[in-house]
């Protein structure tokens, strides 16, 4: 489907069309759906997320612009609710580490739960905006791309992004871990 057809798709929708929606939704789906679960780590919070996505996407169609792509609007509403949810969410990771494969090293799992929880306690310390930045270029887009989904220009994403991962590195390293892992 071409961007034309999602304007169209769009444009039905704002007309009263409920079902031209589903072939948004058909097309996006996957797409959001992985965007989420990279931002919340857990497959099941992930299909909520990416269904509250859907649903704010569609309440929310007559302020598309279509001077912008459809892709990036819809994009940066997935990052959005991605990462309202993590940051609303206690997550059970940092008290649980869970439960220790069989055969697995106890140690080598310990110490792996360990680094993964003070990964997660630095990403805790960035704000949503240096969280979607990190998330965004760990996922390969391009400054301009993530300017986009963010409503930055590309300076400012390249200094956003630098003192993001400078401050992401300094909680680490806080924290006891270095470049090699511990």
């Amino acid at each position: 489907m071409s961007e034309e057809e999602d304007f169209e798709i769009v444009r039905k929708s704002l007309q009263g069309d409920a079902g031209a929606f589903e072939t948004v939704i058909d097309k996006y789906q996957k797409m959001v759906l992985n965007l989420a679960y990279r931002i919340v780590n857990n497959y099941e919070d992930a299909k909520d997320v990416a269904q509250s996505v859907f649903v704010k996407a569609y309440e929310n169609l007559p302020s598309f612009d279509p001077k912008y792509k459809f892709f990036s609007w819809l994009y940066r509403i997935g990052v959005n609710e991605s990462l309202n949810f993590a940051l609303k969410r206690k997550r059970q990771a940092m008290s649980d580490p869970g439960p220790i494969a069989a055969g697995e090293d106890p140690q080598a799992s310990l110490a792996n739960n360990e680094l993964n929880l003070r990964i997660e306690s630095a990403l805790a310390d960035l704000n949503p905006r240096q969280r979607a930045l990190l998330t965004l270029s760990l996922d390969g887009f391009s400054y301009k791309d993530i300017g986009g989904f963010l409503g930055l220009p590309e300076r400012k994403v390249k200094s956003q992004l630098f003192s993001a991962r400078h401050k992401m590195k300094s909680a680490l390293e806080r924290d006891g871990v270095t470049a090699h892992g511990r």
